[in-house]
């Protein structure tokens, strides 16, 4: 029985997956820098210049703006996250607890403080607290209520982020500390917490990002001028020179401390990732 060829497919013309891949990402290339050419072209300059990048006025700011107004606000927001470390750790503590009413009550609270929006956390604390305690407003002024209001918002993200690296710790070193007559409670502290911390470091640190710029709220304090933010400070200086170079070089200074912080977090993640392989 005599062969019979068979006749050849032909082959389908067309771009391989990298081809594609580059093609596309070409094509990216192109629309991001026909964004930026048309944004360069179609901007004002000189308005833009005239309005936020004034140099003598941006040189009157100094030095007050780094030792009066950064200086408040690296306050401000220490002070609210320690605050809101130690309550943090103690609603953390309460959710795992194994007494009902203490898981309540810290479910409640942080379901409260992460659902208000900080704003109306800082009115209340600035109306409804001195109402309600006459006299408090003397006690700490306006850094006691800037550190407690801060505090009660970072206190409820941080007993959540605290929750889970107590959880992330292996059960195996709580039995081991047990084995060795630890109490559960001084095993707690010893062994599990301590650990902890060293999982949580990249979004505690994260955290207090978060709080440095929401201490921009303590405006709704009623501030003097020696207890202003960078915030307030910049917008103060806005109103009375009719110029907004005031504001730029008070987001400068967020910026001064918001980038390290920001490095610092990813060089701690990219260890803990490292750890972790």
């Amino acid at each position: 029985m005599a062969d019979t060829d068979v006749p050849l497919q032909p082959r389908k013309k067309g771009l391989t997956r990298r081809q594609k891949r580059s093609l596309s990402r070409g094509a990216q290339y192109v629309v991001f820098v026909a964004a930026v050419i048309v944004f360069a072209v179609s901007a004002d300059w000189g308005r833009l210049k005239n309005q936020f990048a004034q140099w003598d006025i941006a040189q009157q700011m100094f030095p007050d703006v780094i030792t009066l107004a950064l200086k408040n606000t690296v306050l401000y927001t220490v002070s609210g996250f320690l605050l809101g470390l130690v309550l943090g750790l103690v609603v953390a503590l309460m959710r795992l607890s194994s007494v009902g009413p203490y898981r309540w009550l810290a479910g409640v609270y942080i379901e409260i403080f992460r659902g208000l929006p900080a704003l109306l956390i800082f009115v209340f604390i600035g109306v409804a607290v001195p109402l309600a305690f006459p006299g408090t407003e003397i006690v700490g002024g306006t850094y006691g209520k800037a550190a407690l209001g801060l505090g009660l918002i970072g206190a409820a993200y941080m007993a959540e982020t605290f929750r889970a690296g107590i959880q992330a710790v292996p059960k195996g070193q709580t039995e081991a500390a047990r084995s060795l007559g630890f109490s559960p409670a001084r095993a707690m502290v010893s062994v599990v917490i301590p650990q902890a911390f060293r999982i949580i470091l990249p979004p505690l640190t994260n955290e207090l990002i978060m709080l440095f710029k929401d201490s921009s709220l303590v405006l709704l304090l009623g501030v003097t001028l020696e207890e202003r933010e960078l915030s307030k400070y910049g917008r103060d200086l806005a109103s009375t020179t009719a110029n907004s170079t005031p504001i730029l070089v008070a987001g400068l200074c967020y910026l001064l401390v918001t980038i390290p912080l920001g490095f610092v977090v990813r060089r701690m993640e990219a260890k803990a990732q490292e750890a972790v392989k």
